[in-house]
């Protein structure tokens, strides 16, 4: 029987990546404007999840610059590549 999630609907939970995948991450979102790995994924998954819908901003805007669509579509592929999507 699966574990019931917290009351707390507020709560997190770890996601488990490979090291190289977060290591390149570190790189990809170097100067974006992006705090951490973290900031970026919870961007790009609720980004993927609204299925198309126009995203609400969950995020404040990148401090000084953003992904051009062509580069979040190359990493949607590798994401996708790599088995994550």
């Amino acid at each position: 029987m699966p574990k019931k999630a917290p009351k707390d609907s507020g709560s997190k939970v770890t996601i488990k990546i490979p090291r190289n995948l977060y290591n390149h991450l570190q790189k990809v979102i170097a100067n974006s404007g992006f705090d951490s790995v973290t900031d970026f994924t919870v961007y790009v998954l609720r980004d993927l999840a609204s299925g198309g819908r126009e995203p609400r901003q969950v995020l404040p805007a990148p401090k000084e610059e953003s992904f051009t669509p062509e580069e979040m579509e190359a990493i949607r592929r590798r994401l996708k590549n790599l088995g994550y999507l």
